[in-house]
């Protein structure tokens, strides 16, 4: 294991060696249906090996990197599909956006940044991304069959598409239903790197048996909630005022994993895989260290079964303080 995990593979508060992590278990899609979900089960994830063709993943990843080449980001002389940054800027001067970062999902940067972060919101909106990537027919056919939802399959319209350049702070420590309060716990959330990401370069890390750890805490904030008199509808927003102020369990995921007497469980990821983990799988991500900076690309896309009750204020396109 020693020789598996990569230097300077690291998450805020330390490094992960053979002591604190472990290997992702790959799953090949064409596995038997009963398999698939055994392991989904069991894991709390499935990694999804090249479930989408290598090559749509690639063009939506020039795609993102295209306009963004203007704002200085990118390395001369490097192709944007390879999203390169430059070692010359400060990665302060393209923060990047989604929950964790800002609190209230606030716009990040001062007017230095204003160009780039316009366009990496922009992204979330084109249809290239919105209409095409994120209703790939591959993934979407699959977890149809996968969940056995079929006909009522619905791939919720708010998605973060995330950039996670060398050096910049990765998000904390969290699981899904934090934010998918308002519906059942019932989503499954897809995690597409959208990019070769080297097991050191900032891709997604999942607690191990981590899917027991977020109920438990579920459990926790809903007992202290009862206990202080409130109703179930006050409780859905006091959830979130047990936790940082981001939504998050923990900004130190090495400390976090200590106390709970579990590792974490790291890859790395090939354009065209994806991982399913439940809402309350917990997870967080790794700093990206890779030697040659690249910019970790990846965006979650959450599915649902619209047969039954779910979180209606992801159906609406991610925009910055949009309260959830």
């Amino acid at each position: 294991m020693v020789a598996i995990l990569a230097d300077n593979l690291a998450v805020n508060d330390g490094p992960l060696t053979a002591e604190n992590a472990a290997l992702l278990r790959p799953s090949d899609p064409s596995l038997p249906l009963e398999e698939l979900r055994k392991r989904y089960e069991e894991d709390g994830y499935l990694f999804l090996k090249g479930i989408i063709p290598r090559e749509d993943v690639l063009e939506a990843r020039e795609a993102y990197f295209s306009p963004l080449e203007k704002t200085g980001i990118l390395k001369p002389g490097t192709k944007p599909v390879e999203g390169i940054f430059d070692p010359a800027k400060s990665h302060l001067e393209y923060p990047g956006i989604g929950a964790g970062h800002v609190d209230g999902n606030g716009r990040p940067g001062g007017d230095k940044a204003a160009q780039f972060v316009d366009l990496a919101l922009d992204a979330h909106y084109q249809e290239w991304y919105a209409e095409k990537f994120c209703n790939h027919p591959a993934l979407y056919d699959f977890i149809a069959k996968f969940s056995d939802w079929g006909k009522h399959t619905l791939s919720l319209r708010r998605t973060l598409l995330r950039n996670n350049l060398p050096g910049s702070k990765p998000i904390g420590v969290h699981y899904d239903q934090i934010f998918l309060r308002y519906g059942d716990p019932t989503s499954v959330t897809a995690w597409v790197p959208m990019g070769d990401i080297k097991i050191n370069g900032g891709g997604l890390i999942y607690l191990e048996d981590g899917d027991k750890v977020g109920l438990e805490q579920e459990q926790a904030f809903f007992k202290k909630a009862k206990e202080a008199g409130l109703s179930d509808e006050e409780a859905k927003s006091a959830f979130n005022s047990n936790m940082m102020a981001t939504g998050l369990l923990s900004e130190t995921p090495a400390e976090f994993a200590r106390e709970h007497g579990r590792r974490w469980l790291v890859s790395a990821y090939e354009a065209g895989d994806v991982v399913l983990h439940k809402p309350h799988m917990v997870h967080a991500s790794g700093i990206n260290h890779d030697p040659e900076n690249v910019i970790r690309l990846a965006t979650d896309l959450r599915f649902c079964d619209s047969s039954k009750p779910f979180d209606k204020r992801w159906m609406n396109h991610y925009t910055f303080n949009d309260g959830v």
